[in-house]
């Protein structure tokens, strides 16, 4: 017998059905599309390779591009797509190349660094690729003769359309190959400010539907959804994810002009396609700025919700906002997911959305309406000036939290700390507000728990179809959000440095202390020198020259704001104080009518962030601080739950941690969940039924992406992306890693 989307089938339908599972429309066999296929549930219906005997899988091949950081800054998370025997991948340096599926030997290799893209910096030097993120590829099949890869390269502001068979560029898309997603957005002056894309958008017939990534400061880009031509490049339709005049949800944002000036909202997790309802899915982010939304009052659709859009003419067919007026940067960091529900017995085809705060939406596929309540409950206001919370926030009933959100002193990390260290952290934890999860940014600091990086992450979850079981990876490093008053700094915003500073050196720590601190520390040194800073690189040594480091800083860089609304001449000053370039730090600072800023840029605030961690740089929670769970999706119960990765140190005193965890699973109809995503350089195998640990090899790098499972000549292969770096702060690699069973 099959057990079969929750109902057992009899022996003969049930070998119908695996066939079915290995063969059907699609089949779930190939991995053409980032996370496996269209409904993105990173499943395949593949079984060579099983629980009796993936233990015996070992390294079938390696390619090593060459091009790996010289430090930590590598952050290759791409999910590779493979299609008719060739894998197509990114390494950090922003190129595209083609492999031999089976044997990982290179077909071509595309340099976008080589190719001219006025306004970018996306090539040479100090600003180059290795500091980008790319997650993935797009792969439009209209015939052996025209198969285009389109994708941003590592997460420029560029969209590239590459022949998928000689790894050039089609000059008949856009202007020579490209578009500039600074174009076509319906706003002023887009050139200004940062955007890029992270995540690969989606092929819906000859559509690329794209999301974006921007800046989270006060000054951002709107991060409206877009529709392309795959032949020309032309855009086909546009969703204004912030409503304009006469649209629907405009009248959520208490300012009439909001449209004009607010961004965010924005898709940079990837989307969902229902091919037969011709429905495209995607979680959207945040209204920024993050964290004081007096300028952006209201409800502020559509930031935050869960949108389902006509993928041929973008308009809106239902949205559900799963958090009102944002106040702590929850924005949706993983894409929806496709799966089926058994509820009084009938099935039902649903769209899961899951978020950092550890909530499970399942959300009808046509409606939009949630398949069991969800309540909107009383939260806490905020006590800060004109800032207005949303009353009540909504909390799913049926499907309980996959994260713990409230805190208490039991819940802090004791076991195996010296007294001082606890009583440190206890001391701390004692001083914040820590009742409430909907604890809004304050003066006193507010405990997040999960942290900004989740809860759920970017990687996003598995669905079984075959079991209805959803499998997810999920992080808990908690983080202390603390408001300060700008009129309380040494130095306020908009205070005008050029009637009492006389130098650029003094005018730029004053700026940096202002502008910076917060996260690279008051001595630059980040992470390095500060165990609370750990995701924050040093600055100190940097290999940037003045223009280069200028540029950085009205653009933003992965987790980097963009600081667009600093003059030239504070950019400067900036760069004379953190790059130490004696000869300008004595020149004379000169104040530029730039610095006449409008209201809505301004703040009386400005937020400081950092994790909760102990003296030893260990989050000050009790662990797990990482952990893969099984969700049974009709039931709602939690079927099974491990810690996931460790810490040596930790693991040899009988503690298991885990640790967070960026990069997605994979489950298998072999009876497998595979996964990397941890900072141990290790990558697992579970088995699904039970979250047995399986096997586990070692890795050159972290594998910090999620890992594609396909199948060449009846072998069966796993292979990930070892790029290590980024948030992780491990050592950097450039690998492509792919396990098989021996011949």
């Amino acid at each position: 017998m099959l057990f079969f989307r929750n109902r057992w089938l009899p022996a003969a339908v049930a070998v119908v059905m695996l066939w079915a599972c290995d063969t059907g429309q699609d089949g779930y066999r190939t991995w053409q599309v980032y996370g496996g296929n269209e409904e993105n549930i990173k499943y395949v219906a593949l079984r060579q390779i099983d629980t009796s005997n993936v233990a015996r899988l070992e390294v079938a091949w390696e390619y090593a591009s060459g091009e790996a950081s010289e430090t930590n800054t590598t952050d290759m998370k791409t999910n590779p797509i493979i299609v008719d025997g060739v894998l197509y991948g990114l390494n950090p340096q922003l190129k595209l190349f083609a492999l031999d599926a089976a044997t990982g030997e290179e077909l071509w290799t595309f340099d976008p660094g080589e190719i001219p893209v006025q306004g970018a910096n996306i090539g040479r030097g100090p600003f180059a690729a290795s500091t980008k993120i790319s997650r993935g590829l797009a792969f439009y099949d209209g015939g052996k003769d025209d198969r285009r890869i389109l994708y941003s390269p590592g997460g420029g502001h560029t969209l590239h359309c590459v022949d998928a068979n000689t790894g050039k560029l089609i000059p008949s898309f856009g202007t020579n190959g490209m578009i500039d997603l600074h174009d076509d957005l319906d706003v002023e002056n887009a050139h200004d400010l940062h955007i890029s894309n992270t995540s690969p958008g989606i092929i819906f017939e000859d559509l690329i539907i794209v999301g974006s990534r921007l800046s989270e400061a006060a000054q951002s880009l709107p991060g409206h959804i877009r529709a392309y031509d795959v032949h020309t490049g032309e855009r086909r339709w546009i969703f204004h994810t912030i409503p304009h005049p006469g649209e629907k949800g405009y009248e959520t944002w208490d300012n009439p002009k909001a449209y004009k000036y607010a961004g965010g909202a924005n898709v940079w997790g990837g989307f969902s396609l229902d091919k037969e309802r011709g429905i495209v899915f995607a979680g959207t982010g945040s209204a920024t700025p993050d964290f004081y939304g007096a300028y952006r009052g209201g409800d502020n659709l559509f930031a935050n919700c869960v949108l389902a859009l006509d993928a041929r003419t973008g308009k809106l067919v239902w949205h559900y906002q799963t958090v009102h007026h944002d106040l702590w940067d929850w924005d949706h960091a993983s894409h929806p997911i496709l799966a089926h529900v058994k509820k009084d017995g009938n099935e039902i085809d649903v769209v899961v959305q899951v978020t950092k705060q550890g909530f499970i939406f399942v959300l009808d596929r046509d409606t939009g309406e949630p398949i069991y309540p969800v309540d909107e409950v009383p939260v806490p206001q905020s006590d800060l000036v004109n800032e207005k919370s949303s009353p009540t926030q909504p909390v799913p009933t049926f499907y309980k939290p996959f994260v713990r959100q409230v805190l208490t002193e039991a819940d802090l990390f004791k076991a195996g700390l010296p007294d001082t260290s606890y009583q440190q952290i206890l001391q701390r934890f004692r001083s914040l507000k820590t009742d409430n999860m909907f604890n809004p940014p304050s003066l006193q600091g507010t405990l997040q728990n999960p942290g900004w990086n989740g809860g759920a992450e970017w990687g996003g979850p598995a669905y079984d179809p075959e079991t209805g079981v959803m499998y997810l990876n999920a992080n808990e490093s908690p983080w202390i959000m603390q408001m300060v008053k700008v009129e309380d700094e040494p130095n306020p915003q908009g205070f005008d440095f050029g009637s009492v500073y006389q130098t650029n050196k003094e005018v730029g720590m004053l700026l940096y202390r202002q502008q910076c601190s917060s996260c690279h520390g008051a001595d630059l040194g980040g992470g390095e020198t500060n165990p609370s800073l750990a995701t924050y690189p040093s600055l100190k040594n940097l290999p940037f020259d003045e223009e280069s480091f200028k540029s950085l800083i009205a653009t933003g860089r992965n987790t980097m704001p963009a600081f667009s609304h600093l003059s030239n001449e504070q950019r400067t000053a900036i760069a004379s104080y953190v790059l130490n370039l004696e000869d300008r730090q004595k020149e004379r600072y000169v104040r530029s009518q730039a610095e006449k800023v409008p209201e809505y840029l301004t703040s009386p605030y400005r937020v400081t962030g950092m994790k909760f961690l102990t003296p030893e740089g260990y989050p000050a929670v009790a662990p797990p601080w990482g952990h893969l769970s099984a969700i049974n999706l009709s039931t709602g119960e939690t079927e099974w739950k491990v810690p996931l990765g460790d810490y040596p140190e930790l693991k040899a005193k009988g503690i298991a941690a885990g640790s967070e965890n960026f990069g997605g699973p994979v489950v298998t109809a072999g009876g497998l969940v595979f996964i990397a995503a941890t900072r141990d350089e290790k990558i697992r195998a579970f088995n699904k039924q039970t979250g047995a640990l399986l096997w586990e090899a070692d890795l050159p790098a972290a594998g910090i992406a999620t890992p594609a499972v396909y199948a060449i000549n009846n072998k069966q292969y796993v292979v990930i992306a070892c790029g290590g770096g980024g948030k992780q702060r491990t050592k950097s690699g450039d690998k492509y890693v792919a396990f098989a069973l021996p011949d």
